[in-house]
């Protein structure tokens, strides 16, 4: 004989109720991803606790693509909008959109941590590992301009340094050389003057017999 039918129920005590919620839940997602896994299907799965806590799983394509590719559907086989019902839900379905964009990318910076990997398939590993590829070498790239910018400022420094150094050489060697001029010619006078002889000059009356009056003689030491 078959079980009887069992008659669902709001579970009343609270501790309860949360292990019960805690063990379907994980139930839940873990059967989204085997289905996930075994059909190739892409799977969105979001849940609110009665706490307001939210879980979201989304299989390789993110949880935003597949909520929006269920507005499309759901415009293109419902139509336009037609009262404040429909409207209002459409504004929590924009809501909850934004809440499971922001628990993704939540999600995917734990999962680039190297955290919450239990959840993922092969497919979101391959492509968990093909970004961390493309951090790695966006970092190496900026790590090399930046290092290239250094090595290029660092030249720039030093030929300024190079010039500066050659322009006060030139001046050291100008002023070296116009004191060397003047201490050359300094002594140069100097020699002249020692070499000339002493020249005795006295001027005569003329009280010889042979010399006129007013004559000049000149003697030298």
């Amino acid at each position: 004989m078959g079980r009887g039918k069992v008659h669902l129920r709001r579970i009343e005590n609270k501790v309860s109720r949360q292990v019960t919620f805690s063990k379907r839940r994980s139930g839940l997602l873990k059967k989204a991803r085997e289905l996930a896994v075994l059909c190739d299907a892409d799977i969105a799965a979001i849940v609110f606790s009665a706490n307001g806590n939210l879980y979201t799983y989304s299989t390789q394509s993110s949880m935003d693509k597949i909520l929006e590719r269920y507005q499309r559907c759901s415009l293109s086989e419902g139509g336009v909008i037609e009262d404040y019902s429909e409207l209002e839900g459409s504004t929590n379905s924009d809501h909850i959109l934004l809440r499971s964009q922001v628990e993704a990318l939540r999600k995917s910076e734990r999962n680039l941590m190297g955290e919450q990997l239990g959840s993922l398939t092969q497919r979101g590993v391959q492509q968990l590992e093909q970004q961390i590829g493309d951090a790695l070498r966006s970092i190496r790239l900026r790590r090399d301009f930046l290092l290239a910018n250094s090595i290029r400022e660092l030249r720039n420094k030093e030929r300024l340094l190079m010039e500066q150094n050659k322009i006060l050489q030139r001046k050291k060697a100008e002023l070296l050389q116009a004191s060397m001029h003047k201490n050359c010619t300094s002594a140069f006078c100097n020699a002249a003057a020692a070499s000339l002889p002493n020249l005795n000059i006295s001027i005569e009356d003329g009280n010889s017999d042979n010399e006129p009056a007013g004559s000049v003689m000149a003697s030298v030491d």
